[in-house]
C-alpha cells in the first residue's frame, strides 16, 4: 500500500532531523572523515527527496485548472456539492384489542424511502416512495405508492414554488407525519378520518415566509372525485374523504381545487395556523353536479418548557349530496353532508441521559364522520351518526435521535368494543 504524501513528508523530515542531530552530536567528533562525508551525502539525498515530496504535495493541493468543458465543470461542482440526498422513515406496530384477542395484529405499517436531487442552487426534485403493510400484491392489503414527487424552485429567500405531487399544508400532522413527530403508535383519529392522512394532490403551489414568522401557502391542485364513493360498504363512512381522494393516480381533473394555509411562529414556542381547501368533486361525471367539497381547520401548538400542548378543529361540507343519495337509497353508506372533528393533546418531554427522552402524553378526541345528511325525503334520509369520543394515553421513549419506542392505550368512551393496547417502533433518518 502506498504511503500517503503527508506521512512520507513526516517520515523524511524525521529521518533528516535524526541524521543532522547525529552528525552534530559529541559522539560524531570521533568519526572518521569518510564516515562524516557518507552521512552528509545521505543527508543531502534525503533533503532533495524531501523537497521533491513537498513540491508534489503542494501540486496536489493547488487549485485545478479551469474545466475544459461544461461536463467537466458539472463534475467538479458535484464533487464540492452533494446533489443527491437520501432520507426515510418507517413504523412497526403491535395492536391487541382488549375484548377481541383473535383480532390482534402485528404489522410493518410503513416503509418509506425518499430522495432529493439538486439541479442547481435554486432548483431541486423531491420524492418519497412508500410501501404499506410490507407486501403489495393482488391478494394482500399492502400498497406501493408515491407520497411526493415534485420540483421545487426557490425564487428568493422568501418565496418558493412547487409543481408535481405534494402534501397538502393542512393541520399539524399531514406535512410532518413521520413517527418520531407524533405521540402514540397510530396517527390521531381526527387527522385520519376527517383530514385524510398523508393527503397529497397534484398541482402548483406557492409558499412564502416573512421575518416575523408568518408562513403562507396558496395553490391549485387536483381534488376529490365523488363518483368513487362506495355506498355498498359502511367502511366508506370511516374515512369519507379518504375514500374519494385520488392521489394523482389517473386522477379525474375536470374540476380543480384551490387551497390556502397560514402558520404563525413569530412567538418562541408557539404555532398558530389555519387552512382551507375547496373544489368541486363532481369532476364532470354523469349523475354528479356542483358537489363542492370544502374543508377548513384551525390548529395551535404551544411548548412552554418541556410541555408540548396542541389542539385542532376541522369541519367538512359536501354540497348537493341529496340528488346523489336518492340514487343510492337502500345502500348502507349514503354520502354525508357534514363531518367534523377536534382534539386536545398534552405531552411532557422529560430528558434522560444522553439523547434519550421519555414523553408521557394524553389525548382527547371527538369526531363524527356523518354528523349531518342532506334531506331527501321522510323515511329515506339517513340519521346522523353518534359522535365518537376517544381517550388515548401512553408514552414515547426516544432511545436515540430518530428512533422511538411507543406504548399507548386507546379507549372509546361511548363504545368500548374497540378499546385496544398498542406497541410500536418508529424511525426517521
Amino acid at each position: 500500500m502506498t504511503t500517503p504524501a503527508p506521512a512520507r513528508f513526516r517520515s523524511l523530515a524525521a529521518s533528516a532531523a535524526l541524521t543532522l542531530t547525529a552528525a552534530a552530536s559529541p559522539g560524531a567528533q570521533a568519526a572518521t572523515q569518510q564516515e562524516l562525508e557518507a552521512k552528509l551525502d545521505a543527508l543531502t539525498t534525503q533533503v532533495a527527496e524531501l523537497r521533491s515530496q513537498l513540491a508534489a504535495l503542494q501540486a496536489d493541493r493547488a487549485p485545478s485548472a479551469a474545466p475544459a468543458s461544461a461536463a467537466s465543470a458539472e463534475l467538479e461542482a458535484a464533487e464540492t456539492e452533494q446533489k443527491v440526498a437520501w432520507f426515510g422513515y418507517g413504523e412497526l406496530s403491535y395492536s391487541r384489542p382488549e375484548d377481541d384477542a383473535p383480532a390482534t395484529t402485528a404489522d410493518l405499517a410503513r416503509f418509506v424511502l425518499g430522495a432529493t436531487y439538486r439541479f442547481d442552487d435554486a432548483t431541486r426534485f423531491v420524492s418519497e416512495l412508500e410501501i404499506e403493510h410490507a407486501v403489495a400484491s393482488a391478494e394482500d392489503a399492502g400498497e406501493v405508492e408515491l407520497e411526493q414527487a415534485y420540483v421545487e424552485r426557490r425564487f428568493n429567500d422568501r418565496l418558493f414554488g412547487s409543481i408535481g405531487l405534494f402534501l397538502m399544508p393542512v393541520g399539524l400532522l399531514n406535512e410532518s407525519h413521520e413517527p418520531t413527530r407524533f405521540y402514540g403508535v397510530s396517527r390521531n383519529l381526527v387527522e385520519t378520518a376527517i383530514i385524510p392522512t398523508t393527503w397529497r394532490e397534484g398541482g402548483f403551489e406557492l409558499q412564502g415566509n416573512t421575518d416575523g414568522g408568518l408562513r403562507w401557502n396558496v395553490g391549485i391542485s387536483t381534488g376529490f372525485n365523488l363518483s368513487k364513493w362506495d355506498a355498498t360498504s359502511a367502511e366508506s363512512l370511516e374515512k369519507p374523504l379518504g375514500s374519494i381522494h385520488q392521489e394523482l393516480a389517473l386522477a379525474s381533473a375536470g374540476d380543480l381545487a384551490t387551497f390556502a394555509a397560514v402558520n404563525y411562529t413569530g412567538i418562541p414556542g408557539v404555532r398558530l395556523g389555519a387552512s382551507l381547501f375547496t373544489g368541486d368533486a363532481a369532476q364532470d361525471q354523469p349523475g354528479f353536479d356542483d358537489n363542492r367539497v370544502t374543508l377548513w381547520e384551525g390548529h395551535a401548538r404551544w411548548n412552554p418548557g418541556n410541555w408540548d400542548l396542541s389542539a385542532l378543529y376541522s369541519r367538512v361540507h359536501i354540497a348537493n349530496t341529496g340528488p346523489v343519495n336518492i340514487t343510492l337509497v337502500g345502500n348502507p353508506a349514503l354520502i354525508p353532508e357534514e363531518l367534523f372533528g377536534w382534539y386536545v393533546e398534552a405531552a411532557y418531554r422529560a430528558p434522560l441521559r444522553g439523547e434519550r427522552t421519555i414523553a408521557p402524553f394524553a389525548r382527547y378526541e371527538r369526531l363524527n364522520t356523518a354528523s349531518r345528511y342532506a334531506p331527501i325525503g321522510a323515511g329515506i334520509t339517513s340519521e346522523p351518526l353518534d359522535d365518537t369520543e376517544a381517550l388515548t394515553a401512553g408514552l414515547n421513549f426516544y432511545i436515540a435521535r430518530g428512533v422511538v419506542l411507543k406504548f399507548d392505550y386507546l379507549q372509546f368512551l361511548r363504545d368500548d368494543r374497540s378499546d385496544r393496547f398498542d406497541l410500536g417502533v418508529g424511525y426517521q433518518f
